[in-house]
């Protein structure tokens, strides 16, 4: 990890955890389906302009198209759909709180569905530490106890997580299919603008809704344009020059900015069991990492 690495990796967390105080502010004008539909489409159209300023070409063939449309689907539409919806019954900071724990399904969906990434004792031990993290953000909701609605919440976040996992084991076929980082993101994004298309049409229904105020449609921009088209060409940079374990580090640093934000612009609050909840995550996923054991 180079300074330059590091530099990315911060702009990175920044911008990550600036997406759920992006997503918070544009609920407040927009329903869930359509914010997804906006933020992959923008991000798409910026993508796409990027490849042709640097001669990149767009996904061709079954195969590659294939690929990019299993990436749209777990790691664009059906995440940024749970998260968005999650929102409406957590704060901000708790879905970003709830969403390091990625690392942790990522690891389970690798040992499950590969045959070349099992668990290893160290990745046992820091999963196992990331699942008590998670059943502590839960608290007395993991056991059918407390507010229904934080429950459903962390569900729902926690269902995203999955889905992030699950799309680890599907980018395999991004490289099988000979796609370089710019165009994959570029298809993903494109795919999941047709997938989630119907589902806008037939519910939100956009002719028939209210107006949206000027900080929601802000923040839909920002969702868009800079919490995707942005963050990807900055995610798949940093995963080229440092491999996806480094990149892994982000997800530590992303729930720091929405906290904050959360904090200073939103007034939220989180429960201690929250930030333990956390810490705990964090140090399962420094046992997945490894490298901190091995120098011990």
């Amino acid at each position: 990890m180079t300074p330059r690495l590091w530099t990315l990796l911060l702009a990175l967390s920044v911008i990550w955890g600036g997406s759920f105080f992006f997503m918070a502010v544009a609920l407040r004008g927009f329903p869930p389906f359509t914010i997804v539909l906006v933020r992959v489409a923008l991000a798409a159209v910026a993508l796409a302009l990027a490849c042709r300023v640097l001669g990149l070409r767009l996904p061709r063939g079954r195969e590659a198209w294939l690929a990019c449309a299993g990436m749209g689907l777990l790691n664009n539409a059906i995440p940024f759909t749970l998260i968005v919806v999650g929102q409406q019954f957590i704060p901000s900071s708790l879905a970003a709180v709830v969403n390091a724990a990625t690392p942790v399904f990522a690891v389970l969906a690798a040992h499950w569905l590969t045959v070349d990434e099992r668990l290893t004792p160290n990745r046992l031990a820091g999963t196992l530490l990331g699942l008590v993290g998670v059943a502590i953000l839960a608290g007395p909701a993991a056991f059918g106890l407390g507010a229904a609605t934080e429950a459903l919440g962390i569900a729902l976040c926690l269902g995203a997580c999955l889905s992030y996992g699950l799309s680890g084991v599907w980018s395999r076929r991004l490289k099988r299919a000979g796609l370089a980082p710019l165009p994959a993101a570029t298809g993903q994004c494109l795919t999941s603008t047709l997938m989630m298309l119907p589902l806008v049409l037939a519910f939100d229904r956009p002719w028939a809704l209210p107006a949206p105020g000027a900080d929601a449609v802000a923040a839909l921009l920002a969702l868009g344009l800079l919490a995707t088209a942005l963050a990807y060409a900055l995610y798949f940079a940093i995963l080229h020059g440092a491999g996806a374990t480094n990149t892994m580090l982000v997800t530590l640093l992303v729930p720091v900015t929405a906290l904050l934000l959360g904090a200073l612009a939103l007034d939220e609050v989180l429960a201690p069991r929250h930030l333990g909840g956390m810490a705990v995550i964090a140090l399962g996923l420094l046992v997945i990492d490894g490298r901190w054991l091995r120098a011990r």
